[in-house]
């Protein structure tokens, strides 16, 4: 396949309890990518520091290629602790290396040949970085096979009404959770309607292609202009949900690239997506008769 993936935004250490495991939103994305036969890239930044030669060594080993800045900033990290259900709280590191990427020629070429690209809104709590991915943004190429995926991630408050606008304007999808989609409807006046109703509005105001509406143990639904695509949620052993969302966006944009329809990519996101639920971390090995539902 000669489809291009990136995730662009934080690189970071989850640390766990007992672990410290390579993570953030862009690099779960681009490494699910990678594992679905994409030709896979993160954009961020790190430290001169030796968690940041530990993260390009660990990347680089799950077959992930990047276009990662060194600064004089400490590589990121973000302390989660789990609750019963292995759901995640995040207290997350300030004035981080991924707090300063940079747009440079490197990024400028890789963002004129990208097919995907996957963003949230955690990386724009600084100007820099928010600059730098509104211009990869920008340059990447604009047609009907180009997903540009607004996975929108609200985190501790590190938003604004003003960034999630910005944001829609250059997306061309929409991930969001339920609990986000109440959010950003009270933000943008939507009202208190059905969540689907939610969706078709900001589907209009934004001019989007799709929304992906996840709604934990209730389900998940692509809501288009046309036409909406519902599927329940499996029951799972859960170990912890951390990626389970990145993973189900990287498997759907995968899928489509495989000429999947949207229905089955959607299908095929939530299988993985469930499977990554019941494994630790945020970056587990996905068994090959997942992968090859996909790939075939």
């Amino acid at each position: 396949m000669n489809h291009i993936a990136v995730g662009i935004g934080e690189v970071l250490w989850d640390i766990f309890p007992n672990r410290r495991t390579i993570g953030g939103a862009p690099a779960n994305f681009a490494y699910h990518t990678a594992q679905l036969g994409l030709n896979s890239y993160i954009v961020s930044a790190v430290g001169n520091d030796v968690l940041g030669e530990e993260a390009e060594r660990v990347l680089k080993s799950k077959g992930i290629e990047s276009r990662i800045l060194r600064t004089d900033y400490p590589t990121g990290t973000v302390m989660i602790s789990l609750d019963k259900q292995g759901v995640p709280r995040y207290d997350f590191q300030e004035q981080a290396a991924w707090d300063n990427i940079t747009f440079n020629d490197e990024v400028a070429r890789l963002a004129k040949h990208t097919n995907i690209v996957c963003f949230g809104s955690l990386a724009q709590r600084n100007i820099k970085s928010r600059n730098a991915i509104y211009q990869f943004l920008k340059t990447m190429p604009d047609t009907d096979n180009t997903f540009k995926v607004f996975d929108i991630n609200l985190r501790q408050k590190i938003f604004s009404k003003e960034l999630i606008h910005d944001s829609l304007l250059l997306c061309n999808i929409l991930k969001i959770n339920d609990e986000e989609l109440d959010t950003v409807s009270k933000m943008f006046d939507i009202g208190t309607c059905s969540p689907q109703k939610q969706c078709v509005a900001l589907l209009k105001q934004y001019n989007l292609k799709m929304i992906i509406l996840t709604c934990g143990t209730n389900g998940s639904y692509v809501v288009m202009p046309e036409s909406v695509s519902f599927q329940a949620t499996p029951e799972t052993e859960v170990a912890d949900t951390v990626g389970a969302g990145d993973a189900f966006t990287a498997t759907f944009c995968s899928a489509l690239c495989y000429k999947k329809s949207v229905s089955e990519a959607h299908r095929l996101a939530v299988d993985i997506s469930a499977y990554i639920c019941s494994q630790h971390g945020s970056m587990p090995t996905i068994p090959d008769e997942l992968k090859h539902k996909i790939t075939q």
